[in-house]
């Protein structure tokens, strides 16, 4: 086929400029790119589960699709997913939840991206955990708001200051971004600092998007949504799905709960850009939810003996510290002392040790002196990470 020859330049909206990526998709890329060469890479950059979706899930998916579920849904959501999440949802937080409360859509990030849009006009604020996951600060400038990073310290365990948060509050803070367990920190808000974040903004007219995608795979203690504090249901967004809890990241499904005004203006965004979420895919995750949640419990199991394999393994490294993770299945040590800054030690680890991992900067700014590895392999490829990693560092600093 002969090329496209081109005529006139490409002139892309302004906006394009303000639109961030997800590195951990650009450095799969490269990785696989190396494969191809023939070298041997361990995959610890992409925050996917390596686990199989349980049996029963993909077989309600087949038989959905073998018995038509193969056709347009409403854009909110099929009434029977959207049922079991309430259910599920309201269970899991201790609330009561119906079913106009809740909009499904195909994956998390159309969520965050929807009620940026919805809520947030030009040189609105919102404050959002930095580092953290980046289509926070994308989509934020994207829509024309104003992105207010909220730095989270490892000297509190990749918390913040209470203080410092509302010191970041403005007449124009709009929303605020919350994320528990954290990617890519693995942090976790306990109840009383979700109290204390409610304390802060209780007199403000600021409404609060939380991330809780991970509130299923916590290492200790127990996950607590700010949506379970009466005073702030209805000014509480969650955002949650079935990618990372059931090993469905291929399904695209995920969901919000939010106020039954909201979630109907974000319905009519998913109907002006997707239409509604794949009907057969909302089958299997009635099953995920109603069905055998044993896969969950081992999955949770395994994570947290590949957290100790890591985490103890990278602490014996010169140059590395790593605290150990609360939640999620990442760990996120500080390499300050390697001398390295963050991106290029995280290339010289795919390149030289073969060893995929994201630069602490692909998570904002303040992620600089850190990397991000996932623990989402084999505890076989995990030791295999380490070690090379371990001799790389020793001929290198």
């Amino acid at each position: 086929m002969a090329p496209i020859l081109t005529t006139h330049p490409l002139k892309l909206a302004q906006r394009m400029q303000r639109l961030g990526t997800e590195t951990a998709f650009e450095v799969l890329v490269r990785a696989r790119a190396l494969e191809a060469q023939g070298k041997d890479i361990v995959h610890l950059e992409i925050g996917e589960p390596d686990f199989d979706t349980p049996s029963n899930v993909v077989d309600a998916g087949v038989h959905a699709l073998k018995t038509g579920w193969t056709h347009y849904g409403p854009s909110a959501g099929l009434p029977a997913l959207r049922e079991a999440i309430a259910e599920y949802a309201g269970q899991f937080r201790h609330i009561k939840i119906a079913t106009e409360e809740v909009v499904v859509v195909p994956g998390g990030k159309p969520i965050i991206f929807f009620v940026i849009l919805a809520l947030i006009e030009e040189g609105d604020e919102v404050v959002y955990p930095n580092p953290g996951f980046p289509i926070y600060e994308s989509m934020i400038e994207f829509s024309g708001g104003k992105a207010v990073p909220l730095q989270l310290r490892e000297e509190r365990d990749f918390g913040f200051d209470i203080n410092e948060l509302a010191g970041k509050l403005t007449q124009r803070t709009k929303l605020i971004i919350l994320n528990s367990p954290h990617n890519p920190t693995g942090g976790v808000l306990d109840e009383k600092q979700v109290r204390e974040i409610g304390r802060v903004i209780a007199d403000r007219e600021v409404m609060v998007l939380s991330d809780e995608i991970y509130s299923r795979l916590i290492f200790e203690g127990e996950h607590f949504s700010l949506m379970s504090i009466p005073e702030f249901r209805d000014r509480t967004i969650l955002l949650d799905g079935f990618s990372k809890t059931y090993a469905m990241t291929g399904w695209r499904l995920g969901y919000g709960v939010m106020r039954p005004d909201l979630a109907a203006q974000v319905s009519r965004l998913m109907t002006n850009s997707n239409s509604c979420t794949a009907s057969f895919t909302q089958m299997a995750g009635v099953e995920a939810l109603h069905g055998d949640q044993s896969s969950v419990a081992h999955m949770l199991a395994e994570f947290r003996r590949r957290r100790e394999v890591m985490v103890n393994g990278l602490n014996r490294i010169k140059g590395f510290r790593c605290l150990k993770p609360r939640g999620a299945f990442y760990v996120f040590p500080n390499v300050e002392g390697t001398g390295w800054n963050s991106k290029k030690l995280a290339d010289a680890l795919l390149e030289e040790a073969g060893v995929a991992c994201l630069s602490g900067t692909s998570f904002g700014n303040f992620g600089e002196g850190f990397i991000r590895f996932s623990i989402a392999n084999s505890i076989e490829n995990i030791e295999k990470a380490v070690d090379r990693v371990a001799r790389w560092a020793e001929k290198s600093f």
